[in-house]
């Protein structure tokens, strides 16, 4: 990602509000789980570390989100974490088929 496209997300991120914390359990399977589905849902998203409980900087903790997930980190100021990832109509659908069950 170039500097530009990466201004043009953070500019995007500005109107946006936290929608997942991270506090003193920090990054948990469950909490990747939660995460990769919504940036199949959004894309962009903003994260909240509770500065005062989180076992890590909220820069560590970005760097061990990206990576799983495979998403770009727009920007980490103070305790917040901006997250980005293309849509992957594939992978979504993939998941889509691995949860989906026809008995109910």
């Amino acid at each position: 990602m170039t500097s530009k496209e990466r201004a043009q997300w953070r500019a995007k991120a500005n109107s946006l509000e936290p929608i997942i914390q991270i506090g003193k359990e920090g990054i948990s399977e469950n909490l990747i789980s939660q995460i990769d589905d919504t940036l199949d849902v959004r894309e962009l998203i903003k994260l909240r570390v509770h500065l005062e409980t989180a076992p890590k900087t909220p820069k560590e903790l970005a760097q061990e989100l990206a990576e799983p997930l495979d998403a770009d980190i727009i920007q980490v100021i103070g305790g917040i974490i901006v997250l980005y990832r293309k849509a992957d109509e594939e992978r979504i659908a993939e998941k889509k088929e691995e949860t989906w069950c026809p008995d109910g």
